[in-house]
């Protein structure tokens, strides 16, 4: 049985839950970070269930739920009924897709929480992705910037990912390198921004994290950038 909450490094919690896209077997990962002021925020959360809510729960207050890009969004609503009082950032375009969304805050406004955790943009991305640097822990945070799926046994997600260009390594799907990027140019920028950050963890959206060499794995997932 899934643990509910796995601790990456002081401050930082994992959850995962299996996912299907396209066909494929994969799992998302939410990131549960505590901020300075003792409340927590939950980036792109997994499904609410009794057990996790309970954990969540012995760790502190929900102040804000993250929906960093225009795909992972799916229980967003349910931890922001869950919680009332925290606040929802979403990107500006998921509005229209998610009209049924109280968003309480767009990534073109002020990020109100940049003591404890960094909001990185990816410009020319269509995602519209938001990565974030939780400082107390070195650790960055992300969606569907690169994945890290490992080898998986389901053998059409297999077949995908070595088509792709993702099997057994850190990269990015060839299909969003094709068909996600609308400014290359400013997206290298925004990669050598968050490249220049002190981080030395990596939390991705789909697979595993990585404990060291983060940084490296980043820099060669975006090579062909």
């Amino acid at each position: 049985m899934t643990e509910p909450l796995t601790p990456l490094a002081d401050g930082l919690w994992l959850a995962t839950e299996p996912v299907r896209h396209l066909g494929l077997h994969l799992t998302a990962t939410m990131a549960l970070m505590r901020l300075g002021d003792g409340t927590l925020l939950a980036y792109s959360p997994v499904a609410l269930t009794p057990a996790r809510r309970e954990a969540v729960a012995a760790l502190g207050d929900v102040a804000h739920v993250y929906a960093p890009n225009l795909f992972h969004h799916t229980w967003a609503g349910g931890w922001a009924e869950a919680f009332p009082d925290a606040r929802l950032h979403a990107p500006a375009g998921l509005s229209a897709k998610r009209p049924d969304l109280r968003i309480d805050r767009t990534f073109d406004t002020d990020f109100p929480i940049q003591d404890t955790v960094e909001e990185l943009p990816i410009d020319g991305f269509r995602l519209e992705e938001r990565a974030l640097l939780h400082r107390p822990s070195g650790t960055l945070v992300i969606a569907d910037l690169v994945h890290n799926i490992g080898t998986p046994d389901h053998g059409w997600t297999a077949a995908y990912a070595r088509a792709m260009g993702f099997y057994d390594r850190v990269a990015l799907s060839r299909m969003i390198r094709w068909t996600a990027f609308s400014d290359k140019a400013a997206a290298r920028r925004s990669l050598d921004t968050l490249l220049a950050r002190p981080f030395e963890r990596l939390v991705v959206g789909h697979g595993a994290p990585l404990t060291e060499g983060a940084r490296a794995a980043v820099e060669a997932a975006y090579a062909w950038l």
